[in-house]
């Protein structure tokens, strides 16, 4: 009796066991992302959107114009500065020792200038009297005219060493928000280091690069839509400021900038953003529909797409017959099977099935 007992038990445990691997394996279901085309008319179809970063249109990287320790560091990240406000500056210890001994150097040279002037006079009033040569009093000129000279030296050297050590106070050069910070108090720094990076106030706009393909259609003062995936439900308006005639070698896209016509405070410098192009040429729109030539299968039924629709608030595809025309430079013109607005997939038709859940 016990030995049916424990029987009965294990096989209840297996089957507990062989259910929950059942509902894992449930749980592990695999949506598949697809790409995506809004279905629409020949020569329509030229609405186009690229990603790019938002910036302020000046940047400035700040920088001492000498070398030292940081003594004096007011710089927080988003402080927003004024134009002449210190924001760092430096020990000037070298500084300030090469400006004492130029000092000194200038006033050992004003005392030879002097010596030089009154040998001078001396020498000229005992020529003019006589009692002294011609060549007394050339040499006592000569000695006048290099004593003057290392003197203006003296004060040219002076000059210098007071701008050496004004170059170690830095000044905002401009209105503007610290964007970042790459040093703090008691760093070294050497001359030209960027300590900082100061967005000024002005204009915020668009960085992006865009390829051949379209760039020839893009024009200076051309409008355009922005958006940011971190603002929501949100559009701006654009307007192309600057358009590159070469080649950025690095990404090999032709680097353009769009100025923000109606700014606001929650676009940030860095944020991640998408601007649409409208280069639809209403000459040439007809009444074809035109789908990418890649979104078109076959079978031994015909030609199909598969329409993205949505059911029971799943996304999911669905295998529909199409009548083919031309191939134009946009895609297969479409004569039966299609309405303009509909969503269909544009890559992998041979792994898709009909019916087949997805994500866009």
């Amino acid at each position: 009796m016990n030995s049916i007992h424990k029987l009965l038990t294990l096989l209840f445990v297996l089957f507990i066991s062989a259910s929950c691997g059942e509902e894992k394996k449930e749980e592990e279901k695999v949506v598949r992302p697809i790409s995506s085309q809004e279905v629409g008319l020949h020569g329509g179809e030229n609405v186009r959107t690229f990603s790019g970063t938002s910036q302020t249109d000046e940047i400035i990287n700040l920088s001492f114009r000498s070398g030292g320790i940081v003594s004096l560091f007011d710089m927080k990240l988003g402080q927003e500065v004024q134009k002449g406000q210190l924001l760092s500056k430096l020990d000037n210890v070298q500084s300030r020792l090469n400006y004492e001994n130029a000092i000194s150097s200038l006033n050992s040279a004003a005392s030879q200038m002097n010596t030089a002037k009154l040998n001078l006079n001396r020498i000229r009033s005992l020529y003019e009297k006589g009692s002294s040569s011609l060549s007394d009093y050339e040499a006592a000129k000569n000695s006048y005219r290099t004593a003057k000279a290392s003197h203006e030296s003296a004060q040219r050297t002076v000059a210098i060493q007071q701008d050496q050590i004004q170059y170690g106070y830095l000044y905002a050069p401009a209105d503007g928000i610290i964007a970042s910070i790459s040093t703090e108090i008691n760093e070294n720094v050497s001359a030209g280091q960027v300590i900082g990076v100061l967005n000024v106030s002005g204009d915020m706009e668009i960085s992006l690069g865009l390829p051949e393909s379209v760039i020839n259609n893009v024009k200076k003062d051309m409008k355009t839509k922005i958006s940011f995936s971190s603002i929501v439900n949100k559009e701006f308006q654009g307007r192309v400021s600057e358009v590159s005639p070469s080649l950025d070698n690095n990404t090999s896209t032709y680097p353009v900038r769009i100025i923000v016509v109606n700014p606001s405070e929650e676009i940030k410098s860095g944020m991640a953003a998408n601007v649409t192009f409208d280069f639809t040429n209403e000459s040439v729109v007809n009444d074809h529909i035109v789908v990418p030539a890649k979104a078109v299968g076959e079978d031994d039924k015909g030609n199909y797409v598969f329409l993205i629709v949505e059911s029971e608030g799943l996304l999911r595809v669905k295998k529909q017959a199409v009548k083919i025309g031309n191939l134009t430079s946009e895609g297969f013109e479409i004569s039966e099977g299609l309405k303009v607005g509909q969503k269909i997939a544009t890559a992998g038709l041979q792994t898709l099935l009909d019916g087949q859940e997805v994500k866009l």
